[in-house]
């Protein structure tokens, strides 16, 4: 069985959480709060058809003569924040994975597979001949070396436990500023305000708000099933606490990805919950299969109270605004059902 996907080359959360994988509270806004180490220079706004000038957020500055067209994106979170600004890329990684893991923000094009998320093939890239080339911090410094010989780098903070949300959106409007769609992203932005706001109000209209809750998936590997919970600290887990949720877990994730690891054993202190998961269908589904007779998940209370519900396929738990908003739809309606 394949294992579920993870952002490329975090190897140090997967070691931390023994798995080798192939992703706020308050009622504010979501853009308010932004990665202090990724800033932009005041050139970056000046013009949508002049020079533009940003820093990323490895500190290196990066200079472009217009707005960036030919655009290539070696993470799919950062795939997603192009195709919903409206720039089609004509170069992506692993296009096949992302197709399967981010339906919230399908391919319009048909964009040249550069390779692996973690290894993406320098000579397909440097054929494409892109005005730049954004990437993540998961991307090893060697890979990032490289590309910077091909073309502009503008390079993302891969996650912070902190605060998922604003970088989220801070890394919107970075992308959004190096390609001259500002304006759409403020857009996105709003509506994805409003749809946090709505997966609110339709939680408490449902008399569920504060409710305890738990969001993770598993993968099984020498018939053992290991089981990731999504913390406070994880993207999911700050969106669940903004449509007024309660996160269940009480493991702690790692600094980045706000991850962790458990087995099934470890699900028994949750408690009367309500529990929903991600699967995939070409990787299967551990918990209605290799679960399906093991008695301590068969005893678990949100089990046998039937309080378990399979999230749609196509939700990327470490993508952008709208994948979070497909994953508030489908939290509210697992719920509310």
């Amino acid at each position: 069985m394949r294992r579920l996907p993870v952002p490329a080359a975090t190897a140090a959360v997967a070691a931390a959480a023994a798995l080798s994988l192939t992703g706020l509270t308050g009622c504010g806004t979501t853009h308010s709060a932004a990665d202090e180490s990724v800033k932009t220079t005041d050139s970056a706004s000046a013009s949508a058809s002049g020079p533009i000038t940003l820093t990323d957020a490895s500190g290196t500055r990066v200079s472009l003569d217009a707005p960036a067209t030919k655009v290539i994106g070696t993470e799919w979170n950062v795939v997603e924040d192009l195709v919903s600004l409206g720039v089609d890329p004509v170069g992506v990684a692993d296009v096949k994975g992302y197709t399967d893991w981010d339906k919230a923000a399908p391919l319009k094009n048909s964009p040249k597979d550069i390779g692996t998320r973690g290894e993406p093939s320098m000579d397909t890239i440097a054929a494409l001949s892109p005005d730049l080339i954004v990437a993540t911090t998961d991307l090893t410094a060697s890979a990032v070396t490289q590309l910077r010989k091909i073309a502009p780098v503008l390079q993302m903070r891969s996650a912070d436990a902190t605060d998922q949300i604003g970088l989220m959106t801070t890394s919107l409007d970075l992308i959004a500023q190096a390609t001259g769609t500002t304006r759409k992203a403020t857009e996105v932005k709003q509506a994805f305000d409003a749809k946090l706001a709505e997966g609110r109000k339709a939680l408490a209209d449902a008399g569920l708000a504060g409710t305890p809750y738990a969001f993770g998936d598993a993968y099984v590997q020498a018939n053992q099933v290991s089981i990731r919970p999504y913390t406070s600290g994880s993207l999911i887990g700050n969106v669940n606490e903004r449509i007024g949720l309660t996160n269940a877990w009480k493991v702690k994730g790692d600094k980045d990805y706000g991850l962790a690891t458990t087995d099934v054993e470890g699900l028994t202190g949750l408690g009367d919950i309500r529990f929903t998961y991600i699967a995939n269908a070409s990787d299967g589904d551990p918990f209605a299969d290799a679960l399906a007779k093991n008695a301590v998940w068969k005893s678990l209370p949100f089990v046998k109270a039937g309080h378990v519900s399979r999230l749609p396929d196509g939700v990327w738990m470490f993508g952008g605004p709208a994948s979070m908003e497909a994953y508030v739809d489908a939290v509210v309606a697992a719920l509310t059902k």
